[in-house]
């Protein structure tokens, strides 16, 4: 199960298990964000193949339009 939302201090929070099963969710969340993002990645368990393909879509989304995607707390 993946969880992902807007934490206290502006950060995007994920946990969980980004798979394949769960990628749509997670990228339809991070379509609707922009600027610069950061990601706590703390609470993730897994990333797949496919769950790397959701950052990179969003990293390369982001700076194209002048943004980053900063990860934080990766294991």
């Amino acid at each position: 199960m993946l969880a992902i939302d807007i934490g206290a201090n502006g950060a995007i929070v994920i946990s969980g298990r980004l798979d394949a099963a769960q990628c749509p969710v997670a990228q339809s969340f991070l379509d609707g964000v922009d600027g610069v993002v950061v990601l706590d990645c703390r609470g993730l368990e897994y990333v797949s193949r496919a769950g790397l393909g959701v950052l990179l879509n969003t990293q390369k989304r982001l700076t194209t339009s002048a943004g980053k995607l900063r990860l934080i707390g990766v294991n």
